[in-house]
């Protein structure tokens, strides 16, 4: 499984999103320090019901904790847009 599908799956099994858009930044990021050690720049956009009546800081922490121990050794930066379904709809 790649970095990509384990960071989608951790995010749709926690957080069963209306939507989830996650893209690898890396790239972007060759040679920047943080990426000296493998570990990966993403952009995520999340729709999800849980998000519903919730300030950006908790609905960036329920992503947080979906990636978990990721943090610490895959994922370098995360980049995220969490919105609920009321959000997208209008």
């Amino acid at each position: 499984m790649t970095r990509h599908e384990k960071i989608l799956n951790r995010l749709t099994e926690t957080l069963w999103p209306v939507e989830c858009q996650l893209t690898d930044d890396s790239e972007a990021h060759r040679g920047h320090a943080g990426a000296a050690g493998g570990a990966g720049h993403y952009s995520v956009r999340i729709v999800c019901q849980q998000f519903d009546g919730l300030n950006r800081i908790s609905r960036h922490r329920l992503v947080y904790d979906a990636v978990g121990d990721m943090m610490q050794t895959e994922i370098h930066a995360l980049n995220i847009v969490a919105l609920s379904p009321s959000e997208i709809a209008t």
